[in-house]
């Protein structure tokens, strides 16, 4: 099983301590399939600040591969995060050397000796995904709660698993699901927060509930989530099993502090 992610990676600043851990959609994916067993590689950009040589050291030390990392005059990204109980509310993003992310023609073809490519929607990694597709990757792609963003159109006919992040299981969500899936995804999958996921397939609409545990720290559940499904995903599990796969890896994100 082999997957790589591209695009963002910021430091997560927990604003009342000043500590500072790893983070972003694409890193924290790979960082999680890592742990269930899984061989990955990170493409990105990192700042030459100190932030940076942090955030390739702690990916190399989860596992991930990161020959493809590179390290670019100027600040790492960084997300302002406060937290208000054991919830994260996410402040100021600093987009840092990130801002100007592209993929060279050798990184494009390295990708493609993945099974499944992953990105999300602030990693800039969108102008590729109608290659990675001609080229006969399996793509998944996390949308956030930017549900009316012009990407949900133009970039999902290229995604085979997409991602959302809504509140609850009503008709607007699922008439999003429905049209996403006339564009050709496989799967369509919403996160609902503490109400569970959805997922949609083109036949019926499945869902699942959270698995209980005592949270700490909310930052990297969605990640985690989409980890969880992904790799269910490449084992040829059911999509029913997958959204179980994915409740339970983020069940034990938010057991601890931080994103991993």
């Amino acid at each position: 099983m082999r997957i790589v992610t591209v695009g963002d990676n910021c430091m997560d600043v927990y604003q009342s301590t000043g500590e500072a851990c790893p983070g972003g959609n694409p890193v924290n994916v790979a960082v999680y399939l890592t742990e269930l067993g899984a061989e990955t590689a990170y493409i990105g950009w990192v700042g030459s600040d100190r932030y940076g040589e942090i955030m390739k050291k702690a990916i190399q030390g989860k596992g991930v591969n990161t020959s493809r990392v590179s390290v670019k005059e100027g600040t790492t990204a960084v997300t302002y995060v406060e937290m208000v109980g054991n919830d994260r509310q996410l402040g100021d993003y600093e987009e840092g050397v990130m801002a100007d992310f592209k993929l060279t023609p050798e990184e494009l073809k390295y990708a493609e000796s993945f099974q499944l490519v992953h990105s999300a929607i602030w990693g800039h990694a969108d102008p590729y995904f109608a290659y990675f597709k001609e080229k006969g990757l399996l793509t998944s792609f996390d949308f956030a709660d930017k549900l009316d963003h012009e990407l949900v159109t133009t970039l999902t006919p290229y995604v085979d698993y997409p991602f959302f992040s809504y509140s609850q299981d009503d008709d607007y969500i699922r008439s999003l699901m429905r049209e996403v899936k006339g564009r050709g995804s496989k799967v369509v999958i919403a996160t609902l927060g503490e109400k569970g996921s959805l997922a949609y397939d083109g036949v019926q609409f499945y869902k699942h509930g959270i698995a209980e545990v005592e949270v700490v720290d909310t930052l990297g559940a969605g990640d985690s989530f989409i980890a969880g499904y992904i790799y269910g995903t490449l084992k040829g599990l059911s999509v029913q099993a997958c959204l179980e796969q994915g409740a339970l890896r983020a069940a034990k994100t938010i057991g601890y502090f931080a994103a991993w």
